[in-house]
């Protein structure tokens, strides 16, 4: 573990989770990406390789509205990303973190999510 940067770390740990967290058509990952200023969802069919829904801050139909990477941003994005994944015709998914802690930002988008209506 010396000399190793966060970035790596949080890569081995992601790739750790991911051995276990698979997607499907039926269940699909539902995947965050926390950088510093922005926040991505995902959400993605292993199985065939697809994207079937996608939300982040960067979109352009959120660039009025103050997105930014707050809390108050990521219950936003996490409220987007369950009604996204609902006309995508997505109910259940299996939560993928990212190799990032399920604290803050992260899980302030996955409570929202649930809020929306999604199961995992």
């Amino acid at each position: 573990m010396a000399n190793r940067s966060r970035k790596e770390v949080r890569q081995r740990r992601h790739w750790r989770i991911r051995k276990r967290v698979k997607g499907t058509a039926a269940v699909p990952r539902m995947s965050v990406y926390a950088s510093n200023q922005h926040l991505y969802v995902q959400f993605i069919d292993d199985e065939n390789g697809n994207t079937l829904a996608q939300v982040s801050t960067v979109d352009s139909q959120l660039r009025g509205e103050n997105v930014s990477d707050t809390l108050q941003g990521a219950e936003t994005i996490g409220s987007i990303a369950a009604e996204r994944a609902r006309a995508a015709g997505v109910k259940k998914v299996v939560f993928d973190r990212g190799g990032f802690r399920f604290h803050g930002r992260v899980k302030a988008i996955a409570d929202k999510a649930r809020e929306g209506g999604l199961e995992f």
